[in-house]
């Protein structure tokens, strides 16, 4: 038997997915382990293994697909607990990371200060020496003061430093100068440079990129390097693959130079997980809503495509990498709720995490949460939840309710529950509309995927809103993104500068920087073990009309001068709402992604005996403000098999996850054993 083994680290559960050659699937739900993540990992293979009559060595030897997605990387900048770097700049330049844009992302907020500078002043560099806006060297480094900054950086024990340069994104050669020497003279100190992490325009995105790759590239690799010799050592046989923010995979050796590329890792996943579930809903229109315990990550497939982000700000930092579109918010099972100084209750941002986790796991935890709210409405049940992961006390709940919601707005303990759920499902709403109607794109046209532990439980509340008309909840939506790492092809982004006219610029010349361009890319996919039948490489060009300063990427199979500027006008319409008619167009950048190919994950039918649908119980759940309590049937998911039908109020309880369906709503098995609900009331 071969296998495929997805592994998810969240804040609150690390799921595994385990697919055999045959294509079944089987899921395992292991809470985290925050100081270390490994043990989460090792946990759950253990877990997986036994399923299978297997030992975990037995297993490892026999997978030839381990992919590894995590927050550890998005953890380590929320949480400031990155490296102690230093910066090295041109001369003049050291206060540009300071400076920043002088831009807000919302520009109403003048209030809210920037997130810390993650370099002190007294660490950040100014070094003679000048490349020219040409690419041409107009003064040298100057090495005696390079010896001085290597000698204050080992005074001050720094453990990381990034060097961003003027201009070289034209020519590297000084920075690729200054690192040689760091090297020599700090040899146990990781240095980053700007022109390998974000060879782009803009001091200051690549100067931020550049010193957040230097804070994670000490706390981030280590960690994937000892797992990696750990897989190795216990029979893994192939090197483990990570996804990356660009939804697509790498070995550990192909990211340590850029580990900043690993900060949306687990969300990235849901790529993967849509392409796959996008076959069997029969759309390629698609919303996900993956919920865990601490945050909420919506991405949005229109007509097969998810975009991809260019700039992302994460922790408050600009990271100028490749990301797919995703909104994230502090709405989980796990979100903390309470009332402020203004006496208004609030839901998150702040989470519980796997420890000590909500109140009603009995862990240490005493702060209310969405899970301690959704217990007392009656949606979920005392007793085991995730498969066994964990214990749900109501008491605990009622408790942590009373005393951080009921007594300081004093009202009952069912309507503070009830408020909990009201705006944590409004801050799901808005981060669905983020990403849909904020980017041009109508959401009443997508089926609404709901996914992650807590997905299912809100998604059709939060489709009704939409104006949804349908919601897909896969079977294994409690392990959405460990499944979506198993639908991931490996890939590598490579770039250039190139600042030309689209209308005049010689096409021949284009093709040759794209030539250059693709070959790199391409011997990123080869050295990773993918031969020429399994390496694609894809072309997009930057655009966009003179004077602006943003761009649009389209697809640039051929430099087709035409159908860029339709393609690029379309997008433009799309997201501003307006088009320059026969406007002058700039080419900025030129992108190449190599592909390697991993054979994609086929659907299997649901082959079970039909059974009646039998309730395992029937008890009051709150349903909604116009509904209030009903009494609602309860059904085990392994025992509703294709073609039943069932309407609602109905709560399906799965291993992972627990669905619930509303009163004016349906819900039905597909073939897959999947499934969908159908939104009433629209």
């Amino acid at each position: 038997m071969r296998w495929r083994i997805g592994v998810d680290i969240g804040g609150t559960f690390t799921d595994l997915v385990l697919v055999d050659e045959s294509g079944v699937l089987r899921v395992v739900k292991v809470p985290s382990t925050p100081r270390e993540p490994a043990e989460g990992v090792m946990s759950a293979l253990e877990a997986v293994a036994g399923t299978v009559g297997l030992k975990t060595t037995e297993l490892l030897r026999e997978c030839e697909l381990f992919v590894h997605g995590s927050t550890i990387a998005t953890n380590t900048m929320l949480e400031g607990k990155g490296a102690k770097v230093a910066m090295i700049t041109t001369e003049g330049f050291r206060d540009s990371l300071e400076i920043r844009r002088g831009a807000r992302e919302n520009s109403w907020d003048h209030r809210t200060p920037f997130a810390p500078v993650l370099v002190p002043r007294s660490l950040r560099f100014g070094l003679p020496g000048r490349i020219d806006r040409d690419g041409e060297e107009l003064l040298p480094v100057d090495d005696e003061r390079l010896a001085e900054a290597a000698s204050l950086f080992r005074d001050e024990a720094v453990e990381a430093i990034a060097v961003c340069l003027l201009n070289s994104f034209l020519n590297p050669s000084h920075e690729q100068h200054v690192a040689q020497a760091l090297r020599a003279q700090l040899p146990n100190v990781w240095v980053s440079l700007s022109c390998e992490v974000a060879p782009i325009i803009g001091e200051y995105e690549r100067g931020s990129t550049t010193v957040v790759n230097a804070c994670l590239a000490p706390k981030v690799i280590p960690y994937l390097r000892q797992l990696d010799k750990n897989l190795r050592e216990a029979g893994l046989r192939h090197p483990m693959l990570l996804v990356q923010s660009n939804a697509g995979a790498a070995s550990v050796e192909q990211v340590a130079e850029r580990p900043a590329a690993l900060l949306l890792s687990g969300p990235a996943a849901a790529v993967g997980s849509l392409e796959f579930v996008a076959e069997q809903v029969g759309s390629r229109n698609l919303i996900s809503m993956e919920i865990g315990g601490t945050s909420c990550d919506v991405v949005m497939m229109n007509n097969g495509e998810v975009a991809v982000s260019e700039d992302s700000l994460i922790a408050g930092y600009h990271v100028a990498l490749p990301t797919i579109d995703v909104h994230t918010v502090g709405a989980g099972g796990g979100t903390i709720a309470g009332v402020d100084a203004g006496g208004m209750l609030k839901v998150g941002p702040q989470g519980a995490g796997a420890v000590p986790g909500p109140a009603c796991y009995g862990l240490g935890g005493d702060r209310a949460t969405v899970t301690d709210a959704l217990l007392v409405l009656g949606r979920l049940a005392p007793g085991a939840y995730a498969d066994g992961a964990v214990s749900l006390d109501p008491l605990l709940a009622e408790r942590a309710l009373r005393e951080d919601v009921a007594a300081p707005l004093n009202v009952s303990l069912h309507e503070a529950a009830i408020g909990i759920v009201s705006i944590l499902e409004q801050n799901l709403l808005h981060a669905v509309e983020r990403i849909s109607i904020e980017r041009g794109h109508d959401p009443r046209a997508c089926v609404l995927v709901a996914a992650g532990g807590a997905g299912p439980m809100h998604g059709s509340a939060v489709a009704r809103s939409l104006g949804c008309a349908r919601v897909y909840v896969p079977r294994q939506a409690g392990a959405f993104c460990a499944l979506g790492m198993l639908n991931a092809d490996v890939r590598h982004d490579v770039m250039r500068v190139f600042i030309e006219d689209l209308d005049t610029v010689d096409e021949q010349v284009v093709n040759e920087a794209f030539e250059k361009l693709c070959v790199q890319a391409a011997a990123a996919i080869t050295a990773e073990g993918f031969g020429p039948e399994l390496t694609a490489v894809e072309r997009q060009i930057g655009l966009h009309y003179a004077g602006q300063q943003s761009s649009i990427r389209v697809s640039a199979p051929n430099f087709e001068r035409g159908r860029l500027r339709a393609d690029f006008e379309a997008s433009h319409q799309r997201m501003f709402g307006h088009i320059q008619p026969e406007g002058a167009l700039q080419i900025t950048d030129l992108y190449a992604t190599g592909v390697g190919s991993i054979a994609r994950l086929k659907p299997l039918e649901d082959t079970r005996l039909e059974l009646t649908p039998t309730p395992v119980t029937t008890r009051d759940v709150f349903c909604d403000v116009e509904h209030g309590v009903c009494p609602t049937n309860v059904y085990r998911g392994e025992t509703l098999t294709r073609g039943v039908r069932l309407d609602g109020p109905v709560l399906i309880e799965e291993s992972t996850t627990t669905l619930f369906v509303g009163p004016l709503d349906k819900v039905s098995v597909d073939k897959y054993g999947n499934y969908c609900v159908d939104i009433g009331g629209l």
